[in-house]
């Protein structure tokens, strides 16, 4: 999983720079539905999601891992397996506890990692969006919109499912070209927690046995 992980990675869920090969479509219900869940989140002092992170083949799971996700404006924590990465407004830092190495690098050098909510602000340059009705998640009656890249991305698809009550993400299932699938599905969620002060920042003298590497 940990090697799914990196090729999603190094795939660029956001591609900041891609230059469009067609006119994107995003249909009125989705667009007002994704911005509704944004606000919500936006509005937040912070936001901690605890998700299952599972991975597979040919549309079937095979491994699940646990994952946390804090963020707070434009700062983000996000740990699983034995990777944890932390995004101080600046710098984003990815911390290899089994390889004991870091990266560091600006945050369009290597893209973000697979995170609950990457794709609320990703879809608005990279996707065509379509609202394709409501599915049951978990006893919750959701909105389920697909995304369909506009340019090449290594992805077939990607699917979002939404608690428009609550304006909140429930879940996504990632479709790649060669067949695997990486869904996050959120299993708790809070919000305005006292966080610590330093819950975003990255303190070298923790990593000084770490093989460090500035990109």
């Amino acid at each position: 999983m940990k090697n799914l992980l990196f090729k999603i990675t190094a795939a660029g869920l956001i591609i900041m720079n891609a230059g469009l090969s067609q006119a994107q479509k995003i249909d009125a219900k989705s667009k007002k539905i994704l911005d509704e869940v944004t606000a919500n989140y936006n509005a937040k002092k912070n936001s901690y999601f605890k998700f299952s992170f599972g991975s597979g083949m040919n549309g079937k799971v095979s491994k699940t891992e646990t994952g946390i996700y804090y963020s707070a404006g434009d700062k983000y924590k996000l740990k699983i397996m034995e990777i944890e990465q932390i995004f101080d407004g600046s710098k984003i830092y990815n911390i290899n506890t089994e390889d004991m190495e870091v990266t560091v690098a600006k945050p369009n050098a290597g893209g973000q990692m697979f995170s609950p909510i990457n794709y609320l602000s990703s879809y608005r340059n990279d996707y065509n969006v379509t609202y394709n009705g409501k599915k049951t998640i978990n006893g919750v009656s959701a909105d389920f919109i697909k995304l369909t890249p506009v340019k090449s991305n290594g992805l077939q698809h990607v699917y979002l499912y939404i608690d428009s009550t609550k304006k909140q993400m429930l879940k996504l299932e990632q479709y790649g070209n060669n067949k695997d699938i990486a869904v996050i599905a959120i299993q708790e969620y809070k919000e305005n927690q006292k966080l610590d002060s330093q819950m975003f920042s990255f303190d070298k003298n923790k990593y000084k046995s770490y093989l460090v590497t500035e990109l």
